[in-house]
């Protein structure tokens, strides 16, 4: 079964190849792995895709969970929650593509944000689903390059994942 697991951890040298560490040390391929700050700057999430049974992957979070540096642990996979991906296409243009090209970019939604004499770089934000439909529509064009960030997650509604969540946690 396919996993979007997002984790809080304090921002220092070394987090990432640990919690990367206990997926590759049970040979689990990690699909997508986006890591950025959060509001607070001493804590950084790490949102990655993996696919495996639910007995090991709840055996990695528990595993993630007594890591020192690992503040919360999300398994989004049962959860009500937004998922999105950015990815930059270039796709080879020239005179008698560039219509059709602009006019599959009009209908996803997607933005031409470089243009060239050759080649036009097209920025799209969405579902994994979404990203694969303009993907396939650019195909017979002729895509030249792809460059993908994975998923980011987020509940949906009031549900937050934060900080403060561990510390009570902690406290208790």
């Amino acid at each position: 079964m396919r996993h979007t697991i997002s984790v809080l951890v304090e921002n220092e040298f070394g987090v990432l190849s640990r919690v990367a560490g206990l997926f590759s040390g049970r040979g689990f391929n990690i699909e997508s792995l986006s890591v950025a700050e959060t509001l607070d700057p001493t804590v950084s999430r790490i949102t990655l895709v993996t696919c495996g049974e639910d007995q090991v992957l709840e055996q990695i979070e528990k595993q993630l969970n007594k890591l020192v540096c690992v503040i919360k642990v999300i398994d989004f996979v049962d959860t009500e929650h937004v998922e999105r991906e950015l990815v930059l296409i270039k796709v080879a243009a020239d005179e008698r593509t560039r219509g059709e090209l602009m006019g599959i970019v009009g209908i996803f939604r997607a933005k031409i944000i470089d243009v060239s004499p050759t080649s036009y770089v097209v920025e799209i934000t969405g579902t994994e689903d979404k990203v694969n439909a303009l993907i396939e529509l650019l195909k017979p064009i002729g895509i030249k390059e792809i460059v993908r960030t994975g998923k980011v997650a987020m509940f949906r509604g009031a549900r937050l994942l934060t900080v403060e969540t561990k510390d009570k946690e902690r406290a208790a």
